[in-house]
């Protein structure tokens, strides 16, 4: 199991109608990230986020088209196998009006109202993701 020391903490806001996934991306290029982990708060305008059917192998994608609070958001910076681009892997659990939760992995397509983030930034070996034969998913190497 590869370990990681603490480099930085990077501590900032996103802009109104921000794609999430494409700011916390710019933000890792920006900083030569290669491996990290995000922590975030604040709302989004709308959002796409997906549900992994561990049966089909597949994502089910839905949209919430409504102002949400993010009750959490969590997730990681790394590499897909083969490319040189930052990957940023993103759960969002959000909260409505009525005070249900809506939760999952975040698409393309949610969009800030207010964000707030900080990112962890590793020193240690660069972790990819690769196709992972049992589950369907790109997953970083097993322990």
């Amino acid at each position: 199991m590869p370990e990681f020391s603490l480099n930085r903490v990077i501590v900032g806001r996103l802009r109104r109608g921000d794609d999430i996934l494409a700011a916390l991306a710019a933000l890792a290029r920006q900083h030569r990230i290669v491996t990290g982990w995000v922590q975030l708060l604040g709302a989004v305008e709308r959002a796409r986020l997906a549900f992994y059917d561990q049966a089909e192998q597949r994502y089910l994608d839905f949209q919430l088209d409504e102002p949400a609070e993010i009750l959490a958001g969590t997730g990681n910076i790394s590499r897909l196998r083969g490319e040189a681009e930052p990957f940023v892997h993103l759960h969002l659990t959000l909260g409505d009006a009525q005070g249900r939760a809506w939760g999952g992995h975040v698409l393309e397509g949610t969009q800030v109202f207010a964000c707030e983030y900080a990112i962890w930034v590793l020193d240690g070996p660069a972790l990819e993701r690769a196709p992972d034969g049992e589950t369907g998913l790109k997953l970083w190497p097993p322990a």
